[in-house]
């Protein structure tokens, strides 16, 4: 199947399209078609045109959660609808609605402009606002779906739009059921977040507190957390921009009270972090580091120095070097501590 650009004239089609400046780990792999989407419009024509529609489909935002592992055969549809603004409030809760295609901490940095408290934990994530739902991102003790009211996304299936609430998203850890039942049949539009009036600063993460007392602040604002996280990402992760990176590569495992219980008696340094079901969460950083591989090259591609969770393009990487790479660290951490870890990214 053959699709020219001038297929539909309204439908700004390119093809063999480039995606090294389209994916943070700066991996170099080709679209066979490509097209940035800035309306809803644009998709219900989309699914009109029999060529374009066979196409296999992939929904790009940022790029920053992404492995190319090789020459995507298909579409991808790169999502740059723009637009963020106040939907409502009541007593306790501001509304606020983000366009799939905003800068993630873009918007962080507009809703603390605007006064709205509660996002601020996860300042400088990487990345788009669609693509916060699908990952269901979190950090520094906050997840996405706690700030999380509802979406709106478009439904290939159908050309309806879709609004989901947080039940029929089917958040969990990193996840989300867009990775599942809803893989491949929609894409988000936009996003909107319930925000607190009077919400309390998250100070759970020791790194936060440490920063803010190192700052000599006892009362933190909304502002003070979001310049102390971006302190903290700024010191850890490398920009994306001077070295190739997806941010944390790994999920931090969550393992039963016992087989924590278990590994601490044998590595009484090890890291982890009680759950509310009884089970413990560790750090990935932490394992991946006490099997050698922070600063360690496998080829172009390493685990960065600052940060063992990062995996780095030191130049030239493909995508099948970063999949050698993840691979031996996860057999690595396997063997060592009989623990599974799950890479973060998407792997095309």
């Amino acid at each position: 199947m053959t699709v020219h650009s001038h297929t539909i004239p309204s439908l700004p089609v390119q093809t063999t399209f480039s995606l090294r400046h389209y994916n943070t780990l700066g991996i170099d792999a080709t679209a066979r078609a490509y097209l940035s989407v800035t309306s809803i419009s644009q998709l219900q024509q989309l699914i009109a045109e029999p060529a374009l529609a066979k196409l296999p489909r992939l929904v790009l935002g940022g790029g920053s959660n992404l492995v190319l592992t090789q020459d995507f055969d298909g579409l991808v549809l790169h999502m740059c609808n723009l637009g963020m603004q106040k939907v409502g409030e009541d007593d306790d809760t501001v509304y606020v609605r983000a366009a799939a295609g905003e800068n993630w901490h873009g918007f962080v940095r507009w809703t603390l402009a605007q006064g709205f408290a509660g996002l601020e934990n996860l300042s400088l994530i990487p990345g788009n606002v669609g693509a916060a739902p699908i990952q269901n991102i979190g950090a520094y003790g906050v997840e996405m779906q706690e700030r999380f009211h509802s979406l709106t996304a478009f439904d290939f299936n159908t050309g309806n739009v879709l609004t989901l609430d947080r039940t029929a998203c089917a958040f969990a850890y990193r996840d989300s059921v867009f990775k599942h039942a809803l893989r491949d049949r929609v894409v988000v539009l936009d996003v909107t977040f319930a925000l607190p009036k009077h919400s309390q600063p998250v100070l759970a993460y020791a790194d936060v507190a440490h920063e803010l007392h190192t700052l000599g602040i006892k009362v933190p604002t909304a502002n003070d957390v979001s310049a102390a996280v971006i302190a903290i990402r700024t010191r850890k992760l490398p920009d994306p921009a001077v070295i190739g990176n997806a941010g944390s590569f790994f999920k931090n495992p969550i393992v039963t009270a016992m087989q924590r219980d278990a590994l601490f008696a044998q590595h009484p340094q090890l890291v982890s972090y009680p759950q509310p079901d009884g089970r413990f969460k560790l750090a990935a950083g932490w394992l991946i580091d006490q099997c050698g591989w922070k600063g360690k090259n496998l080829g172009p591609a390493g685990m960065y120095e600052k940060q063992a969770l990062v995996l780095v393009n030191r130049g030239g990487a493909t995508g099948q070097d970063i999949v050698r790479l993840s691979q031996a660290v996860q057999d690595d951490v396997m063997h060592r501590f009989g623990v599974n870890l799950e890479p973060e990214p998407i792997f095309i």
